[in-house]
């Protein structure tokens, strides 16, 4: 049997700090959407599960700065990652009501992408420090989709994603950054 391990009387040092700062800004950043990250992200291996993967990954690509001053780079952010052959000339605009619109050109039929495929929306608030997403939003045929965001979100600027997942839920396309958007 183990004994508990005791706490050290020692000060972390700068290296361990930067470590703990970055675990813990990508654990607050990826733990609201673990659900998404779990269903969508990579091929899980007999080490690392999909969220485990995706973690790995924005921990060490997608926090930047210099300690304390650690931030999360919105545009390396992948929400999903796979192979499916993804939307084409993805938009996304502000509409009145804090309604998101997002569109997209239909590429059914291209590789592996069909009409049956459907529309996954992410979007994170850093403000509020939450997310909003919808899977399965819309059919890669359907060319359009609004997402309906929080009242209290009127003003902010907000970072969305999408991507496009089959209908059995068992490919995705990796996720493409949309940039930056006010909601009004």
């Amino acid at each position: 049997m183990r004994s508990l391990p005791k706490k050290s009387d020692k000060l972390p040092s700068e290296k361990q700090l930067i470590v703990q700062a970055k675990f813990t800004l990508t654990a607050h950043f990826l733990a609201p959407i673990k659900p998404i990250l779990s269903a969508y992200f990579g091929q899980p291996s007999d080490e690392k599960s999909r969220y485990n993967l995706a973690f790995s990954y924005h921990n060490k690509q997608a926090i930047v700065g210099t300690y304390p001053n650690l931030e999360v780079d919105f545009t390396k952010v992948i929400i999903s990652k796979g192979e499916l052959l993804n939307v084409a000339q993805p938009t996304v605009a502000a509409q009145a009501r804090e309604e998101l619109l997002f569109t997209w050109q239909d590429n059914s039929g291209e590789g592996e992408a069909k009409v049956t495929d459907t529309i996954l929306v992410v979007v994170y608030n850093p403000v509020k420090g939450s997310f909003s997403y919808k899977e399965m939003a819309a059919s890669r045929d359907a060319r359009t989709y609004t997402l309906a965001l929080p009242a209290a979100w009127a003003g902010d600027t907000v970072h969305p994603w999408m991507a496009m997942v089959n209908a059995t839920e068992t490919h995705c396309a990796s996720s493409v950054y949309l940039g930056s958007v006010i909601v009004i």
